[in-house]
């Protein structure tokens, strides 16, 4: 099943330019090959708003990771000098579409929105959340629940599979493409799948049997088992992936250059002990903010894109 980029959107006038680009869309240029968008050379070009905003992906109930996310946002403050306000998205798509069209500045993108937001809405990742001993990443793993009737992913066949979004990699792109690749099995064809639009939705889904198979990224799983949300033994993973990059962390292409280095020297000198984010994060593992670059790191994320016949077109 193909996805494509399109989004509603309000887009900021810009103008297309004659310079590389690549897959970036024509708003953006990037001459130094890195894949993501330039820092307008022209200071006219350039953002400096009064007030910074700020939106974490919507993998659960976004009033979460308010709580979670207050001490960075304070240490932000402090180092921007700007008042910071946390955007509570309720999807994948409204995240990029607000990036899209100058409403957002910083953000934390899932792994399978990156390439729509790097491409699509001039989104410059840098960091990515990883453990104390520099370990990162997660795992796609698909689950079922006890007595479901389904052992293993061929016993899907038939039934019903949740997914999250089409935007997702965990919760869409991996499986679709896996499923296909190793297993023979097509969304549509041989099993009916489902969109719950977030990984606590298909969670909760599979743990109160809902859903009799789903696809998820274990990290938000081991966060909801640690929050006492779900039980362990509410579901069974029938199939893990390799790893994965995480959510991957930035700012919009056009804000001034010293803001964002502002904005990035605020993540790397962030002391997490103690705080709202460690109380949150440390459920999956996570103790610091790892730094990273697009073009390596999301490879992986590239090809199962191209697998599945993802455009990045903006629509």
């Amino acid at each position: 099943m193909a996805a494509t980029a399109a989004f509603a959107v309000m887009a900021m006038p810009a103008a297309a330019q004659d310079c590389p680009r690549g897959d970036l869309d024509e708003r953006f240029c990037d001459a130094d090959g890195d894949l993501i968008a330039d820092i307008p050379t022209d200071p006219a070009q350039q953002l400096d708003p009064d007030e910074l905003i700020f939106a974490y992906t919507p993998v659960e109930d976004p009033a979460v990771y308010k709580t979670a996310w207050s001490d960075f946002l304070t240490h932000l403050e402090a180092k921007t000098g700007k008042k910071v306000v946390f955007f509570p998205v309720q999807s994948n798509a409204a995240q990029i579409e607000a990036m899209r069209s100058g409403r957002l500045h910083i953000a934390g993108f899932n792994t399978g929105s990156n390439p729509l937001a790097v491409n699509c809405a001039g989104f410059r990742p840098f960091t990515i959340m990883a453990s104390e001993d520099g370990h990162f990443g997660y795992e796609m793993e698909i689950l079922t629940y006890p007595g479901s009737g389904i052992e293993k992913v061929e016993d899907i066949k038939g039934k019903q599979m949740a997914f999250t979004s089409e935007t997702s990699n965990s919760g869409f792109k991996a499986p679709s493409a896996i499923l296909k690749a190793d297993f023979g099995m097509v969304a549509g064809t041989d099993f009916e799948p489902v969109f719950s639009g977030k990984h606590d939705n298909s969670i909760l889904g599979v743990a109160n049997k809902d859903y009799p198979a789903a696809s998820i990224a274990n990290s938000v799983m081991s966060r909801m088992i640690e929050r006492d949300v779900i039980k362990p033994d509410q579901v069974i993973s029938i199939y893990k992936s390799q790893t994965f990059p995480t959510t991957g962390f930035g700012v919009v292409y056009n804000l001034k250059p010293e803001l964002q280095e502002q904005i990035k020297e605020a993540f790397f000198d962030f002391e997490w002990d103690g705080t709202t984010l460690q109380a949150e994060f440390e459920k999956s593992g996570e103790g610091q903010f790892l730094e990273m670059n697009y073009k390596d790191f999301w490879e992986v994320i590239r090809k199962i894109d191209a697998a599945n016949g993802v455009s990045y077109a903006c629509e």
